[in-house]
């Protein structure tokens, strides 16, 4: 890749049943705090409504306190489920917040991950992709036009609606779509020249088929006169690092276990590996679904994805989760912060390089101001000898 990678985390968030709830969204609120200092790029936050472990409700909500404690981080919604709202509703909370946050926030959108969701609302899943893409062409009309918008769905209806305020990012804010291992999310971020949301890439078979997702967004993209962008385009992984690899697997028994669970009996969406509950942090590793390790192991497995992606991408998002307890959880981000971005954004180059030459110039330098020295003695020594004559 000819660009530096961007880094992020995508908050559903994951947290055990049987906590305090109101202390689990205080400290996802602490995280985004925390990565703001650290200098990552973009949180992306979750909309959920049953399981007990995604607890955010609105994302809108989240991401207006969230950036009152943020200066620099965009935060984008990871994302709106859009069969369960009205789109211009959708459309008019994004552009609000887009003027409180002065050009910080992204819309994400996506069909809605938990069946049991859709269930309560009384949405057949199987209308829901064609109804995210039914309003993602609304919403987007009434982002990128002033003209007035009239739609008559079999969910919903438009008469004449334009939006009362242009967003303040020009044209718009950016939108992206969320996309698992099917075609379908990137079809649709192809169709709409939208930006590829991917959940479930570093799944075993999504990395597989990196390649092919990308190719499917930019054949869509050029049928309806768009282009597609891979620094646009941002993956989601499952990352826990440590200084060693024996302390990461300490780490993650504090938590692995219930997120293990979590998927396999309540969410039942690809997340996690199969395999014996006494090697969770091993299966997650052996299967490629993600990192339990070091820096240098994380930096080894996003040169894999590039690799497998044939030619790159914009974001790499580490999924926020409780597989750690707080600190060591803060400690893993402050590592790729300190290690794994350097690494894949070049900053660390300059300084390591000046260091180089410096050594490789020592005896030339140290020469020259041991010179300078003497010559400023010597100097001294002519002045005072010549105040004493006189």
């Amino acid at each position: 890749m000819d660009w530096p990678l961007r880094f992020g985390t995508f908050m559903a968030p994951f947290h055990p049943t049987g906590q305090n709830p109101t202390l689990a969204l205080q400290r996802d609120l602490e995280l985004i705090v925390h990565l703001d200092r650290l200098g990552f790029d973009e949180a992306w936050i979750g909309e959920h409504h049953s399981g007990g472990y995604e607890l955010i409700a609105s994302p809108e909500l989240f991401i207006a306190t969230a950036a009152e404690r943020t200066r620099h981080i965009r935060l984008g919604t990871g994302v709106v489920s859009l069969p369960y709202h009205h789109p211009f509703m959708v459309a008019q909370r994004i552009v609000l917040l887009d003027h409180l946050t002065r050009g910080r926030v992204m819309l994400g959108v996506g069909p809605g991950a938990l069946p049991s969701d859709a269930f309560m609302l009384g949405i057949d899943p199987a209308t829901q992709r064609p109804r995210m893409e039914e309003a993602l062409d609304v919403i987007l009309r009434l982002l990128r036009s002033d003209e007035p918008v009239t739609h008559d769905g079999e969910w919903f209806t438009l008469d004449n609606a334009r939006l009362h305020l242009r967003p303040y990012t020009q044209p718009h804010p950016e939108v992206a779509v969320a996309a698992m291992i099917s075609p379908s999310g990137p079809r649709a971020a192809g169709k709409f020249g939208c930006s590829l949301l991917s959940i479930g890439a570093t799944q075993r078979a999504g990395i597989d088929l990196l390649g092919q997702h990308w190719q499917v967004c930019e054949e869509r993209a050029a049928e309806f006169d768009h282009v597609a962008d891979r620094r646009a385009w941002r993956l989601v992984s499952q990352v826990h690092v440590a200084e060693t690899r024996e302390q990461a697997y300490r780490d993650v028994e504090y938590g692995l276990e219930a997120y293990f669970e979590y998927f396999r009996k309540v969410a039942a969406l690809p997340m996690v590996p199969e395999g014996p509950p006494d090697s969770l942090a091993d299966q997650m590793n052996d299967s490629g679904a993600g990192v339990v390790g070091t820096p240098e192991d994380l930096i080894a497995f996003i040169e894999h994805l590039i690799e497998q992606s044939d030619g790159g991408f914009g974001t790499f998002l580490v999924q926020a989760h409780e597989w750690a307890d707080p600190a060591a959880t803060h400690r893993s981000y402050e590592l790729i912060a300190q290690y794994v971005m350097p690494h894949f954004q070049g900053s660390a180059v300059r300084p390591a390089a000046s260091k180089e030459w410096v050594a490789a110039n020592r005896e030339r330098f140290i020469g020259a101001a041991g010179g300078a020295i003497m010559s400023a003695i010597q100097q001294h020594a002519e002045e005072k000898a010549a105040k004493a004559e006189g």
